[in-house]
C-alpha cells in the first residue's frame, strides 16, 4: 500500500508540473544582489552562478494621446502656404485612434464586455467616454468595415456548395416602453473541415425584426446549392420551384431530430424512444470515423454502412407508428422523422453534406452568449456586420488584437 500511495503522489506531482511561461512575452529582470562578503567568516566572495525564477505579471492597458503635428510652410517667393493633409480618422470628426476603436470592438464582441462596463473601466483611468459615444463609434466601425462584410457575404453565400443555416431570437429594446421585443439573428456557415475541404470555414450574420420566410429568401438570393437546416417552416420557400433562381436542395439535421426524441425519452422514459436514440447514435458513431475524409470516401462508407442502418430505422419507425396512440409525443416524433426522411438521408449520397447542423448552431450559440438587449434594430447593420464567437475569425482561431497598434 505505501508503494501505491507513493506512485499516486508522484503521478500527481507530474500532472501539476508547471508549464514554461510564453517565450514571446518581454522579460524584465530584477537582480537581487548577493553579499560581497561571506556572512559566515567575513571573507571576500566571488560570483559562481545564478538561479532564475520567472513570475507572470500584468501591466494594465493604458491610454495615450497621439499628437499629429502638421508643419506649415510658406514659399519665400510667392507666399504660397503648403501643409500636409489632415490625418484620416475612421470616425468622421472623431478623436478615436484605430487602436482604441479596435480595442472597444474586440472587448464588446469577442470578450462579451458591454459598453457601459467598458465606460466604467476607462473612467478608472480618468477618461470619460459615455456609452452613447462608444455606441456611435461602433456604428462608424461597422460602416468602415462594410466593404469587407459585403465581400465575406459574397464569398460565403455565392461561393459555397453547402451552407448551414439557422436563426435565434434576440431581445431588442422598444424605445419609450421600457420593454423589449423579439428580433432575429440569422447565420449561414461554410465549414468544409468535416470532408477535408481546403477553404477556411466562414460565417455571415444578418439581423431582422421578425422571422418571416422572406428573410432567408433575401439572404440566400445568390445561393443555389445545398442548405443544411432544421425544420423551420420559414425555410420552405427556399426549396420550392417558384423560388427565383430555382429551388435549393434541402438537407435535414439528424441532431435536431435526435433532440426531439431525447426530450420525449426524458419526459416519459419510453423504451421506444430509447431504441430510436440508440439507432441514431449508431449513425453518429459511423460519422465520427469519417471526419476529415474526402467526399467520395465518405459517400462510399455511408452507403456501405450508414444507409442500411437508416433504412432499417425507417422500417422500424413505420412499424412502431402502427402500435402507438396517434396523439402521443412518441408518435409525433416519429412522424416528424418520416415527414423529413428524404432530406434526412440526402447526406448518405453526398459526402460534402454533414449529418447535423451543429456548425450553424455553434455560431449562433457563441454570438448569443453576450447579448444584452440591443438598442434598436437600426443597430442591426452593425450587429449583422460584427463577428461574434463562432464566426469567421474565431472559426480560424486568430488573435483579434494581433494587428492593433502597440
Amino acid at each position: 500500500m505505501p508503494r501505491r500511495v507513493a506512485q499516486s503522489v508522484e503521478a500527481a506531482r507530474l500532472r501539476l508540473a508547471r508549464r514554461a511561461l510564453p517565450e514571446h512575452l518581454p522579460r524584465a529582470s530584477v537582480v537581487h544582489a548577493g553579499p560581497c562578503t561571506c556572512p559566515a567568516c567575513g571573507g571576500g566572495s566571488r560570483r559562481i552562478g545564478e538561479d532564475v525564477t520567472e513570475s507572470l505579471d500584468y501591466v494594465p492597458g493604458r491610454f495615450k494621446v497621439v499628437r499629429h503635428v502638421r508643419e506649415a510652410f510658406a514659399c519665400r517667393a510667392c507666399e504660397q502656404v503648403v501643409q500636409a493633409p489632415a490625418p484620416h480618422h475612421a470616425v468622421p470628426r472623431g478623436r478615436a485612434g484605430p487602436g482604441l476603436l479596435a480595442h472597444i470592438a474586440v472587448a464588446k464582441f469577442d470578450d462579451h464586455l458591454p459598453l457601459y462596463r467598458q465606460a466604467e473601466i476607462y473612467a478608472r483611468d480618468g477618461v470619460d467616454l459615455a456609452t452613447s459615444t462608444l455606441s456611435g463609434w461602433l456604428g462608424a466601425i461597422a460602416a468602415t468595415l462594410r466593404p469587407l462584410v459585403d465581400l465575406l457575404r459574397r464569398e460565403v453565400i455565392a461561393g459555397s456548395a453547402v451552407l448551414h443555416g439557422d436563426d435565434t431570437p434576440i431581445p431588442v429594446l422598444a424605445p419609450g416602453s421600457g420593454k423589449t421585443r423579439t428580433g432575429r439573428l440569422w447565420t449561414y456557415v461554410r465549414d468544409e473541415r468535416p470532408h477535408g475541404g481546403t477553404r477556411p470555414p466562414a460565417a455571415v450574420f444578418y439581423a431582422s425584426a421578425d422571422r418571416r420566410g422572406e428573410r432567408p429568401l433575401a439572404h440566400l438570393a445568390g445561393f443555389s446549392s445545398v442548405l443544411v437546416a432544421d425544420g423551420y417552416a420559414g425555410f420552405n420557400a427556399l426549396y420550392e420551384n417558384a423560388r427565383p433562381g430555382g429551388p435549393l436542395t434541402e438537407a435535414a439535421c439528424w441532431a435536431h431530430l435526435r433532440r426531439k426524441i431525447f426530450d420525449v425519452h426524458a419526459a416519459t422514459g419510453s423504451a421506444l424512444a430509447a431504441e430510436a436514440l440508440a439507432r441514431i447514435g449508431a449513425l453518429s458513431g459511423i460519422e465520427r470515423e469519417l471526419h476529415g475524409k474526402p467526399p467520395d470516401a465518405r459517400t462510399r462508407e455511408r452507403q456501405a454502412h450508414a444507409k442500411p442502418l437508416a433504412a432499417a430505422l425507417k422500417l422500424w419507425a413505420e412499424r412502431s407508428l402502427t402500435q402507438l396512440p396517434g396523439r402521443s409525443e412518441r408518435a409525433k416524433a416519429l412522424r416528424t422523422m418520416l415527414a423529413r426522411w428524404s432530406a434526412l438521408i440526402r447526406a448518405f449520397d453526398d459526402g460534402r453534406i454533414a449529418l447535423d447542423n451543429n456548425a450553424a448552431e455553434r455560431a449562433l450559440r457563441g454570438g448569443r452568449a453576450q447579448d444584452l438587449p440591443v438598442r434598436r434594430l437600426l443597430n442591426k447593420n452593425a450587429r449583422g456586420m460584427r463577428q461574434p464567437p463562432g464566426t469567421s475569425p474565431s472559426l480560424n482561431d486568430p488573435n483579434p488584437q494581433a494587428s492593433q497598434p502597440q
